[in-house]
């Protein structure tokens, strides 16, 4: 039997696999339901079978549903893969360095100064920024998506990567202004232990525990009162009181806007921001270059 799947068609079946629910699928997939539903018809048509049962029950997969589910994961994965490693093959033919973060390094104008140098030293290179969001705390560079990136440590898999550091920082709590513990002018981590926390996406992993201070728990775990995934984020759930949060001081001004403070907690340790990269691009011309540019900047202060 021979048929052109689309990549698009297999993304859309292991969605609705995932959530059992076409509604739901159809909106994490920025998708109207009966194209969703379309779609999946289509390829049911191609495959010769169908891969959910639907009634009013709600959705099943059947048999085939079953058995295409692992393959189609593995496709999707391999596609990933080879987009970024195109992307790669792109910036290093058009001497582009991508540079991730998921939140701007700011800090008294560190990233214009590291361009300067590097662009100084390497005339002919762009550099691009590119943003990305809190659930990949490698800012990119666990997919290829950048070259090097501003990260928080502790990293996933840190044995993939090195880095040098940009800035080491007390960390902070951020509530509301009007908390009981905002009078106080220092806070004790101990007096927060119960109070519910604002997490990082679970996808985060061991940076999502560094914010949460698993370490410092002592085995009771967070309470969770809302999950954040970016700035903006954060502050409206910091004024709507579904928590608070831990944020290091340097990056304190991007939320302490109207309704929200900070202060400072004892018994914590610092928390590290750095610009890392993969370790079998230490070589690299460009990485090396951008690395070498961070940490003269870094000694100029």
């Amino acid at each position: 039997m021979t048929m052109d799947v689309h990549v698009r068609d297999l993304r859309y079946f292991v969605a609705v696999a995932e959530e059992l629910h076409f509604t739901r699928a159809a909106e994490l997939l920025y998708v109207s339901q009966p194209a969703l539903s379309k779609q999946i018809r289509a390829l049911e048509k191609q495959l010769g079978a169908p891969v959910f049962d639907r009634d009013r029950h709600g959705v099943r997969l059947t048999p085939a549903g079953e058995a295409l589910l692992p393959y189609a994961r593995r496709v999707l994965e391999a596609w990933q893969e080879g987009a970024a490693a195109v992307e790669r093959a792109r910036a290093a033919q058009r001497g582009t360095l991508v540079v991730g973060m998921s939140t701007s390094p700011g800090r008294g104008g560190l990233l214009p100064a590291i361009r300067s140098r590097f662009t100084a030293a390497h005339p002919h290179t762009a550099v691009r920024l590119r943003q990305v969001g809190w659930d990949d705390p490698t800012a990119g560079l666990a997919d290829g998506t950048s070259d090097v990136a501003f990260v928080w440590l502790p990293l996933p898999d840190e044995d993939r990567y090195d880095w040098t550091v940009v800035a080491e920082e007390p960390r902070l709590v951020a509530l509301p202004e009007d908390h009981p513990l905002a009078r106080r002018a220092e806070i004790a981590f101990a007096d927060l232990l119960d109070e519910p926390f604002l997490a990082l996406p679970e996808t985060a992993g061991v940076l999502r525990d560094h914010w949460l201070a698993l370490d410092h728990r002592a085995g009771r775990p967070p309470r969770v009162g809302a999950e954040i995934a970016g700035t903006e984020e954060t502050y409206e759930a910091l004024v709507a009181g579904l928590g608070v949060c831990l944020v290091a001081e340097g990056n304190a001004p991007l939320i302490t806007l109207g309704g929200v403070t900070t202060r400072p907690v004892r018994d914590l340790a610092p928390s590290r921001y750095v610009l890392a990269w993969r370790r079998e691009d230490g070589d690299r011309p460009l990485v090396r270059g951008y690395a070498r540019a961070c940490r003269e900047v870094r000694g100029a202060e």
